[in-house]
């Protein structure tokens, strides 16, 4: 656990809320030391340095010091270059953030994970205001369950046979991919595992299995909650 003083963290905000008259409460999501707790002091004072600093999506540069669960955040510098998300792209950037709330644990590091989340962020900014790649989504949640010791099968069966793109397979969680004979609810093409395996998500049966394969693994590692930013994207497209 990160103790003492950390100086110069590439980090993003995940969530504030309001602590006491002044302040902010910070989950942010930093490249070396995870995602971690900060108390912004006084951060809601209409002077205040790390007034309109600590917004979700914007890359910055971080330090902070103490021995608690909560640490103090001693200084915040804005690096720049994140053009803002709006639209479905906004969606999309707290999706992300309520997938590393609910998932990563406090203070774990994950550069690879961090370095992902910094590229795709990059991407939704530079997209259309209405359009998201779906690629981008399914290529966070793959590395967000590998980071955490969920990595998918991809390539090989439960027993270890090579993926058949013109076979048809059902994932069970515990064990992989398990070749079956006939037609079921809920499986899975040999060729769409063998394209996420290369992070390809051209053809659109890929992206639709790929997608409800993520959602069902995702709802089993998050114990039955149902996110937040999912379930409002549901209800503006029901408007």
């Amino acid at each position: 656990m990160p103790r003492g003083k950390v100086d110069g963290q590439p980090a993003y905000v995940l969530h504030t809320r309001p602590y006491r008259e002044t302040s902010l409460l910070v989950e942010i999501f930093s490249r070396d030391h995870g995602r971690v707790a900060l108390l912004a002091r006084g951060a809601r004072r209409p002077h205040s340095t790390l007034r309109g600093l600590l917004m979700a999506f914007q890359p910055l540069e971080l330090a902070w010091s103490g021995k608690g669960e909560v640490l103090t955040l001693v200084r915040a510098e804005w690096q720049g270059g994140q053009p803002l998300l709006t639209g479905m792209p906004l969606f999309c950037g707290y999706y992300l953030n309520e997938l590393l709330l609910r998932l990563l644990p406090r203070e774990d590091s994950h550069p690879r994970l961090f370095d992902c989340y910094a590229r795709i962020l990059r991407h939704l900014g530079s997209t259309p205001r209405g359009q998201v790649d779906e690629a981008d989504l399914r290529t966070f949640e793959c590395a967000l369950l590998s980071e955490l010791g969920y990595g998918l099968t991809l390539e090989h069966d439960w027993q270890g046979g090579a993926i058949e793109a013109g076979r048809l397979y059902r994932y069970e969680i515990e064990k992989g991919p398990v070749p079956v004979l006939r037609e079921e609810a809920g499986l899975i093409a040999g060729q769409t595992l063998l394209d996420m395996a290369r992070d390809d998500y051209a053809h659109p049966v890929t992206r639709q299995e790929a997608k409800q394969l993520m959602r069902r693994l995702l709802a089993h590692y998050l114990e039955g909650i149902e996110l937040e930013s999912r379930k409002l994207v549901r209800e503006l497209q029901e408007l």
